[in-house]
């Protein structure tokens, strides 16, 4: 029942309902914090890039902003979105969402990486660098 009740509260759309800030053992924090680290950083970019290729999305398009405050049922939605949009609606969220003292001093890392990333990307997708 502890490994069910794990699996079933890790997702980030359950967080976004706050079945994820219910109380859960400790190895749930565990689980949790080894599957967000895998989104985020050098790794969660080459992820979300293969990702958004194989579902043939936009990599980027500035006219179609992010959805930043979004609940469960607007972030399952297959509305229109470019893989660039993943970063602010999800990843850059997950530093912030860690459960254990180790996931959040990782996810710390890793975010810069990506906050670096978008700087880069976007300078260079604005001609300026």
């Amino acid at each position: 029942m502890k490994i069910l009740s794990i699996i079933k509260g890790m997702g980030f759309k359950d967080e976004l309902t706050g079945v994820g800030n219910q109380e859960f053992p400790p190895e749930f924090g565990v689980v949790q914090d080894a599957d967000r680290l895998d989104a985020i950083g050098a790794i969660g970019i080459a992820r979300c890039f293969t990702f958004g290729g194989n579902r043939n999305r936009v990599l980027h398009d500035p006219a179609i902003q992010p959805r930043l405050d979004l609940s469960k049922e607007h972030y399952m939605k297959k509305e229109e979105q470019t893989t660039v949009n993943h970063f602010h609606e999800k990843l850059l969220k997950l530093k912030d969402l860690m459960k254990t003292k180790a996931g959040l001093r990782r996810a710390e890392k890793r975010h810069k990486v990506m906050e670096e990333f978008l700087k880069q990307f976007y300078a260079e997708w604005d001609g300026k660098a």
